[in-house]
């Protein structure tokens, strides 16, 4: 089991080397990832995008392009499609947001002819690691679903585990969060939870334990669920955390990200394969995280 990213970094090296297709490459910050990706091993990359920026880019962080592959397409909309379209034909085995807005990433990686599509519900998974805490944190989901359901829910809670199995832990210990750790009719958010133990309980919800609701105190520090006499598989021990909406996941990944010490890294899952989606304001170090945990995905999507 990763317990932090050194452990996932040495994970990722086990494994045989992944590809990450890179839409609209001619992006500094993320040329760079891409460059320590392939330095330390993480993953090789294929750049799609207008080769002269690229190349110019490439000169100012002292990037050696002999190295990759480049393939030219300066159509921002036709490079974002054509690196989908490079995964879903097998020659690469994620796809990196580069350059281009998200909505028209997005387009291409749902795409119906050449997508990643599965049918699955596609949703956000960060792992942070938390000094202090002694054991990695997956947070979801803080970017794509804004109100979901409760079938939406369940959907969320498969494509965490599926990110917490790549990462090695074998049974994820999932809090759905809530104010309270009691069912309380005017909250439906204690609803879902109650429900979703349940269907974890009768073997709708596989490979993991769900115990809920569960405040985020009770959730994360057993010493906080010991005082308050709250008991459980999962209280104070919780590895997934699935936050009731996008405003209050959003929230504490910007909180996390911004006041506490912590590492991260994250991606999207629900589709055929990974799909690093990280942000222009995302630390260079995240976008390696995030390059490094879509290698394990990719490489546990393959088994």
């Amino acid at each position: 089991m990763s317990k932090n990213f050194d452990d996932l970094l040495s994970k990722v090296k086990e494994v045989k080397i992944k590809k990450v297709a890179v839409a609209v490459a001619q992006d500094e910050p993320v040329l760079e990832a891409v460059k320590s990706a392939k330095e330390q091993g993480i993953a090789d990359a294929i750049l799609v995008g207008n080769k002269e920026e690229i190349k110019e880019l490439a000169d100012k962080i002292g990037m050696d392009l002999t190295k990759f592959e480049i393939i030219h397409e300066p159509d921002v909309k036709k490079a974002a499609l054509f690196a989908v379209q490079l995964v879903s034909s097998g020659k690469a085995d994620m796809v990196m947001k580069g350059l281009v807005d998200t909505a028209t990433f997005l387009r291409s990686v749902l795409n119906k002819e050449i997508g990643l599509r599965t049918g699955k519900l596609m949703s956000h998974v960060a792992v942070f690691e938390i000094e202090g805490i002694d054991r990695l944190i997956y947070l979801t989901d803080a970017a794509f679903n804004t109100f979901p359901d409760l079938k939406a829910k369940s959907q969320i809670i498969n494509n965490a585990v599926t990110v917490a199995h790549a990462c090695g832990l074998k049974l994820p210990k999932v809090a759905p969060i809530c104010a309270v750790e009691v069912v309380n009719p005017d909250m439906p958010a204690t609803i879902d939870a109650s429900i979703l133990s349940k269907m974890n309980e009768r073997g709708q919800i596989k490979g993991c334990i769900v115990d809920g609701p569960l405040a985020l105190d009770n959730a994360i520090s057993e010493e906080a669920a010991h005082h308050k006499g709250i008991t459980g598989p999962v209280a104070g021990k919780a590895d997934i955390l699935l936050l009731p909406n996008i405003e209050v996941a959003n929230v504490m990944y910007k909180s996390l990200t911004y006041t506490a010490p912590s590492r991260n890294g994250g991606l999207l899952v629900g589709t055929s394969a990974p799909v690093i989606l990280t942000s222009r304001a995302d630390s260079f170090q995240t976008k390696v995280n995030s390059i490094a945990l879509a290698a394990l995905v990719a490489e546990s999507l393959k088994r």
